[in-house]
């Protein structure tokens, strides 16, 4: 069973996982902008803009709100710190596993010159 926070980190990988929603969060960090502001960079058309501003807000990585006649964003960070520290956590595992095989190996390497 999958819980929810789990779901969360698969929803920011997901919405982390394409270029232009990694730079869209880019210019968000920045401040906030308006969805043409976002838009510009890219030759996608509008819709597509939007479709992945929708994936952002699912994974919680942004909130749109009405400026006039214009949508303003703005970046959540609280889902990427999260994801972050589960990056971090198997980091840690990872580099004390990596650690242990150059152990192993300049030990066995030591052992085969003898």
């Amino acid at each position: 069973m999958v819980n929810s926070r789990s779901q969360q980190l698969d929803e920011t990988f997901f919405a982390l996982s394409d270029p232009t929603r990694r730079a869209i969060i880019a210019h968000l960090a920045d401040g906030d902008s308006t969805v043409a502001e976002l838009s510009e960079p890219f030759s996608v058309s509008a819709p597509a803009i939007s479709k992945h501003l929708r994936v952002l807000e699912r994974a919680g990585l942004l909130t749109q709100e009405r400026d006039g006649r214009a949508r303003r964003c703005h970046l959540m960070p609280e889902p990427l710190k999260e994801a972050a520290e589960w990056v971090e956590k198997y980091q840690r595992f990872w580099e004390g596993k990596l650690d242990q095989l150059v152990k192993y190996l300049e030990q066995n390497q030591q052992e085969k010159q003898t």
